[in-house]
C-alpha cells in the first residue's frame, strides 16, 4: 500500500459497536497510515475508552464541526447516523467510507468490494480532484455493501468471468453478530437460560434465537421479501456490473455467534468444468477453496483444535466449498460459502477500500 505523504487523521464513527471494535485492530494490524485516531460513539458511550496502538483514546460524540481536519472517516453506525453525518464529513473535506445502507444504491456513489470492482476508485479520485466536479462533496463518499453481499460477490466474480452467470439462488445462514452486540448477548442469555429451565424472552430479535432458526432478517416488503433479501439482489447486480442478473434470496438468522454462511445455486450462459471453477476460485484474491468431501473438508464457522478445516471466525478470507454440478439444470452448479461477517463483510472491506483509495490519492 502506498503511504500518504502527510499524516492522516482518521475518524471511526461507531467505534464501540460490533464492527467498530473489529475495525480498530484491523487498521493497526495492516499498518494503515493513522497519525491520529478520532473515535466517535453514541451519547451513552461518550467518554468510553478504545485502545489503538497501545493508547487509550476517549470516544467523542458527533457535533457540528467535528470532522474539520479529518482526512478519512469510516462510518460503522446506523443508517440514520450516516444520513445525518456522512455528507457533512465529506463537506468538511474527508473521504467517507460508509458501511450503512444509506448510499449503497445511490447511482452517484460507487458500491465497492476492492477485489471485485476496486478499479472504479481511479475514476472517482480523478473526478474529486477537478476544481468543479459535478457531485460536489458527495464525490468523496464511498459505500461498502451488506455483509452477506460482500462474501457472495467475491465468489461470483471469478465464476462470471469464467462462464457468464445468468441466475443465482441464495439461501443465507446468518449469525447473530450481524444484528449487533445486543443480539449476541441475547443468544448467550437465552442459551444459558434454557439450560436452567427459563423461558426465552426475545427483545432484540423477533423470536427466540437459541436452538432456533428465524427466516426473517430486515423488514418485510411488498411481495414478501425482506429488506435483507432485496439488498443481496440489488447490491450484487451493482457491484458485478450486471443490472439484469436474475437473483433470488432467502435470508435466515441462525443461532451462531460469528460468520455468515450461504448456500448458492448458480446458472451460467457457458458450459464449464468443475475443475476449472475450482481453479478460478482458488486464484481469486481473498478466496480460499476448502473442498475435499472425502476428508470432511468444507467451509465452517467454527472448528475444533486439530481439525483439518480452518475456522472462518476471525479470518479475512472468504471460504468456498461443496462445489459441484447441479444436474437438474443445464450449466448449473452448487456451492457453500462461509466468511466472518464482521471482517470481510464489514470492517476489513472498509479498510481495504481505504487502502485502495490511498493508491490513487
Amino acid at each position: 500500500m502506498k503511504q500518504n505523504l502527510r499524516p492522516m487523521r482518521i475518524a471511526v464513527v461507531g467505534a464501540t459497536g460490533a464492527v467498530g471494535k473489529e475495525m480498530l485492530p484491523i487498521l493497526e494490524a495492516r499498518g494503515f497510515p493513522v497519525a491520529q485516531l478520532v473515535p466517535f460513539a453514541s451519547a451513552r458511550s461518550e467518554g468510553k475508552v478504545v485502545s489503538f496502538r497501545g493508547h487509550a483514546i476517549r470516544c467523542q460524540v458527533l457535533k457540528p464541526g467535528c470532522f474539520q481536519g479529518i482526512d478519512m472517516a469510516f462510518f460503522d453506525a446506523s443508517d440514520a447516523i450516516s444520513k445525518e453525518w456522512a455528507l457533512k464529513a465529506a463537506e468538511a473535506g474527508a473521504w467517507v467510507i460508509d458501511n450503512s445502507a444509506t448510499y449503497r444504491m445511490d447511482p452517484d456513489v460507487p458500491l465497492l468490494v476492492p477485489e471485485v470492482n476496486g478499479s472504479l476508485l481511479k475514476k472517482r479520485v480523478a473526478e474529486a480532484k477537478k476544481p468543479k466536479n459535478k457531485l460536489g462533496a458527495k464525490v468523496r463518499i464511498l459505500a461498502g455493501p451488506n455483509c452477506t453481499t460482500a462474501q457472495l460477490v467475491m465468489v461470483l466474480k471469478p465464476i462470471d468471468k469464467l462462464a457468464s452467470i445468468t441466475r443465482i439462488v441464495v439461501s443465507t445462514y446468518q449469525s447473530v453478530s450481524g444484528a449487533g452486540a445486543a443480539a449476541m448477548d441475547e443468544l448467550a442469555a437465552q442459551t444459558v437460560g434454557m439450560f436452567n429451565q427459563k423461558k426465552p424472552q426475545p427483545k432484540v430479535l423477533a423470536h427466540q434465537i437459541a436452538f432456533n432458526c428465524i427466516p426473517h432478517i430486515g423488514g418485510f416488503k411488498e411481495g414478501g421479501y425482506t429488506s435483507e433479501e432485496i439488498k443481496v439482489a440489488q447490491e450484487s447486480r451493482k457491484i458485478l456490473g450486471l443490472p439484469k442478473l436474475k437473483v433470488t434470496c432467502t435470508a435466515v438468522r441462525v443461532p451462531t455467534f460469528s460468520c455468515h454462511a450461504e448456500s448458492v445455486n448458480i446458472q451460467t450462459k457457458k458450459k464449464f468444468k468443475i475443475a476449472a471453477v475450482r481453479k478460478a476460485l482458488a486464484a481469486f484474491p481473498g478466496v480460499i477453496v476448502q473442498d475435499d468431501p472425502s476428508k470432511n473438508i468444507y467451509p465452517m464457522n467454527q472448528t475444533s483444535e486439530g481439525d483439518l478445516v480452518e475456522s472462518a471466525t476471525g479470518r479475512d478470507a472468504v471460504y468456498v466449498g461443496r462445489i459441484r454440478e447441479d444436474d437438474s439444470v443445464p450449466n448449473g452448479m452448487n456451492l457453500w460459502i462461509v466468511s466472518d461477517n464482521l471482517r470481510k463483510g464489514a470492517a476489513l472491506n472498509a479498510v481495504q477500500i481505504g487502502e485502495a483509495l490511498l493508491e490513487h490519492l
